[in-house]
């Protein structure tokens, strides 16, 4: 009886330290949202000059619902490129895998759009970065994905 009382106890200890170990959610790593979005901007972004957009605006243009989201910093050309930088801290993991879908529609929807008038541009969008890490989503369009992968994996994407 004394044994099998150290046991569970002793399986009981191991469960929590390992809870305790993993922070009992995920694992990603915080993300500097506003960050993100300026060293991808003034790091990929070789042919053209994004502007920020306002967050109010995000919710008409990615269809994020009220309450989604929770800090934001986007950057999208003013001047008929598909370059664009989305970075987004959502309310929890559930949320950014809906608002990565939301970004994906977004990706399509351009493609659409520019391969009507500009090939180029859309052969930028197929090669688009849409990704989630914990509650956090990204969704880059740029000129230099090689180094976009790089920075993105270093904010743990």
């Amino acid at each position: 009886m004394k044994f099998t009382r150290k046991l569970i106890a002793f399986a009981a200890a191991a469960a929590l330290t390992l809870t305790a170990c993993s922070g009992g959610g995920s694992s990603a790593k915080s993300v500097d949202v506003a960050k993100l979005a300026d060293e991808l901007n003034s790091s990929v972004i070789t042919t053209d000059t994004l502007t920020e957009t306002k967050s109010e605006m995000l919710s008409s243009i990615y269809f994020f619902e009220e309450g989604q989201v929770t800090n934001s910093k986007v950057y999208m050309s003013g001047n008929a490129t598909a370059d664009e930088i989305v970075v987004v801290e959502c309310k929890d993991e559930n949320t950014a895998k809906d608002v990565l879908e939301l970004l994906k529609t977004r990706v399509s929807n351009q493609s659409e759009l520019f391969a009507s008038y500009n090939a180029d541009e859309a052969g930028k969008l197929d090669k688009a970065i849409v990704r989630t890490s914990g509650k956090y989503a990204v969704m880059v369009v740029c000129d230099d994905y090689d180094k976009a992968e790089s920075i993105l994996k270093d904010a743990g994407f």
